[in-house]
């Protein structure tokens, strides 16, 4: 009887271990497997990270779901940037900037509008209103300003990014600081406002409270002369020095920002967005250009202010943009590389009869035969046909159009003469379209005389 139930219990015993080992193999497999599939994922994602060109931006593009076609395909990026200040019950745009960025050039843009910016049509009652930096305070409507800066520029932006106050402070302080050499001292109080401005000249590390100081300084308090001064003419003085340095603290700002290490704050950088910062812009739209944007290099921003004169109207001062040099300026910032653009090598020499003998003049001008002015058209317009009836407009004139390609879209059509031709020769260019702004950027090494960007004013 005692045999019987010593086998039993060895039986049992046998069985159990049987039933472990049993289940040691099964487990065995499933890591096997679990393995593989690791090893199978670490080799995909290796591989996608590779033709998504390595490094830090190709692993964050892999992550988000891109192939290597992604950034050939994705437009540029253009928003207006408003800087709000709160600390007043009016809320007036501080800071008014036309911002771009295309990944696929790795270029951006950063275009500086005066906040005292005339937008009235009639000078003789001009009022408070009139000026660019008070459309945003009548509704609290971005879309309002960003229809103003449209009609001002000719561009066609479709996004905007309103900035209070609260969340450069905030993001500044998220990122450690900024390093940033202050231009000049300044020292300025408004107990009104609650502004108290005081920073010495020289490279420092500029924190959220001094950004704010930095940023709103145009002048300092008056000495016992009642004289203010500001930044020196050659700097920028008053308001053009100091949209100078709220780029140049942009400019030093993303580079502090895009630095690695502040990845793992960009939780914290998106809760400060989301609690300061009013934008139509999606998150899934604008996360396609994050892991191209985080190895942007700020060397390839370029920067400028649109030009004008400051003058009064009824008694009161506004800035008036000149048009014909703002024109040059926007065509060089947001339209100066062909996009997509191919040679069509399509010289037309069918109506030499009515073109005139190339000649040169003293100024270093040239009236060339219309078959040997070299066009470049480009298409803003958003319209295949457009870009085609422009094209077809100006080879039946005579002209010989090298060049065609897309780029952004823009509401007004713009000349450029890059190659110093005469006056007559480009309004002879304007009258065959029917329409369009004249501008100048002479460029030694463009390969075109001039460059037509079609706006969606062509008919």
């Amino acid at each position: 009887m005692l045999n019987k139930r010593t086998n039993e219990g060895q039986e049992k015993a046998n069985q159990k271990d049987r039933n472990r080992k049993k289940k040691m193999k099964t487990w065995k497999k499933v890591l096997i497997v679990i393995l593989l599939l690791l090893l199978a994922f670490a080799g995909w994602f290796t591989y996608r990270t590779y033709k998504n060109g390595w490094g830090l931006s190709g692993m964050l593009a892999t992550v988000v779901g891109h192939d290597e076609n992604t950034k050939k395909n994705l437009p540029e990026l253009k928003v207006l940037l408003l800087g709000v200040s709160t600390d007043l019950d009016s809320e007036l745009t501080d800071t008014i900037m036309v911002a771009s960025y295309n990944p696929k050039e790795q270029k951006a843009s950063l275009l500086s509008i005066p906040r005292d910016t005339y937008i009235g049509k009639n000078r003789n009652k001009a009022t408070g209103f009139d000026k660019i930096n008070s459309v945003y305070n009548i509704h609290r409507k971005p879309e309002d300003t960003l229809k103003a800066v449209n009609d001002l520029t000719g561009l066609d932006i479709q996004y905007y990014v309103v900035v209070k106050t609260e969340a450069l402070i905030k993001l500044v302080d998220a990122i450690g600081g900024v390093t940033f050499n202050v231009p000049i001292d300044m020292k300025y109080d408004d107990p009104t406002q609650d502004l108290h401005i005081n920073l010495k000249a020289g490279e420092q590390v500029i924190d959220g409270d001094k950004a704010e100081q930095l940023l709103r300084f145009r002048h300092s308090n008056p000495d016992k002369n009642g004289v203010m001064t500001t930044y020196p003419e050659e700097y920028g003085d008053n308001d053009t020095g100091r949209m100078r340095t709220q780029r140049e603290f942009i400019t030093a700002t993303l580079q502090q920002t895009l630095k690695p290490e502040n990845i793992f704050k960009i939780g914290e950088i998106l809760d400060i967005a989301n609690q300061n910062v009013e934008t139509n812009l999606e998150i899934g739209y604008l996360k396609d250009y994050v892991p191209y944007a985080v190895e942007f290099n700020t060397e390839n921003l370029q920067t400028d202010t649109v030009p004008g004169v400051n003058d009064k109207a009824n008694n009161l001062w506004f800035f008036f943009p000149n048009e014909k040099e703002m024109n040059a300026i926007i065509q060089k910032l947001f339209f100066s590389q062909t996009q997509e653009g191919e040679d069509t090598n399509t010289t037309n020499t069918s109506n030499t009869s009515s073109n005139t003998t190339s000649t040169s003049t003293s100024a270093g001008s040239q009236t060339k035969s219309k078959a040997d002015i070299k066009i470049e058209v480009l298409n803003g317009s958003g319209s295949k046909a457009k870009l085609e009836k422009a094209v077809e407009t100006l080879k039946t004139a005579g002209y010989n159009v090298s060049k065609t390609g897309n780029t952004s879209t823009i509401s007004k059509t713009i000349i450029t003469n890059k190659k110093g031709l005469e006056d007559e020769d480009v309004k002879e260019i304007k009258n065959t379209l029917g329409l369009g702004s004249i501008s100048n950027n002479k460029t030694s090494t463009s390969k075109v005389h001039v460059t037509i960007v079609i706006g969606k004013d062509f008919e």
